[in-house]
Parts: structure tokens; sequence; C-alpha cells
């Protein structure tokens, strides 16, 4: 049986997504992208844009599971704030889909793709390109992420629904 994971790197500004699909020890690639919202709107319509797209990837996509990275900042209180607003929208999308949302810290989802806690960006995406068989490293960032959010879950439950 084949399982359908979304992984999600959240953000206000840019919210990465990125689909693969495991079956028994295969992992692949099914899609990814950003969602992005313009600096010239207000939050509660950005929020609503998120919210809009993310519906669409769901129906899209119809993940079996939804991955999201646990908020980590070293920046703004303020940028901090934002992104928590960002994810109760992408938490309440995703329970509408699935009934529950998995979250990873970033250490977590480090370890589970390249075996090491504390890889830098370019390792972790180097990782995820090799894992799912790419020529090239995905773009943009924020999706490579949200790709390497997924991989991870995938490794954590691996044995669910194989």
């Amino acid at each position: 049986m084949e399982r359908i994971i979304l992984g999600i790197d959240p953000g206000y500004a840019r919210c990465g997504w990125g689909v693969i699909a495991i079956r028994g020890s295969q992992t692949r690639l099914v899609d990814y992208g950003c969602i992005e919202t313009t600096k010239d709107e207000e939050l509660p319509q950005r929020l609503a844009m998120l919210n809009q797209q993310l519906e669409i990837i769901l129906e899209k996509y119809k993940p079996d599971e939804i991955a999201i990275e646990e908020l980590f900042f070293s920046k703004a209180v303020s940028t901090a704030l934002l992104v928590a607003h960002a994810r109760g929208v992408i938490y309440l999308r995703a329970v509408h889909h699935c009934g529950h949302i998995f979250q990873y810290k970033p250490n977590q989802v480090k370890q589970a793709v390249t075996g090491v806690g504390n890889a830098d960006k370019k390792q972790m995406q180097e990782m995820v390109r090799i894992i799912l068989g790419l020529r090239s490293v995905p773009k943009p960032d924020d999706a490579a992420d949200a790709l390497a959010v997924a991989i991870c879950h995938g490794a954590f439950h691996r044995g669910k629904g194989s």
C-alpha cells in the first residue's frame, strides 16, 4: 500500500510544501512547491491566501499523513509570532483533512535525512536530492526543507501502511 505524505516548512511569507509517496522501502517524489504571499497584503489576507492554497494542495494530492517542522527561531519575536499565525492556519487545515498532524524538531529532521542532527542546509538539500533520486536540489529552499520534513516522517513512521 502506498502512503502519500505532505511535508510542510511553515511560513507566512513563504510556506514550503513537498509531497512524497512511500511504498515499502521505496520513496519517490510526487511534487513540491512554495506558497508565497505578498508583502503589500495585510496579515489576515496573507493567512487567507495560505489557507486557500493549502486547501488546493490537499485536494490535489490527498495526503494520508501531514508532517510539519516545529517552530524554531533565533530572529525577532515578532517574526516568530507571524509564523505562529501561519502555523495555526496549517494546523487547522491539516486536522480538517487528516484528523491529526505530525511535528518534528529541526534536529530530528536533520538526523533522519542526513544522519547528523546538526547538518547544514547544503547537506540537507543534497541528501533530499539523493534520497528522491533527483538531478538537482529542489528549489526554492523552503520546498527542499518541506521535502526533508516529509522524508523524516516517512523514516520515523516507516512501518505504517507499508
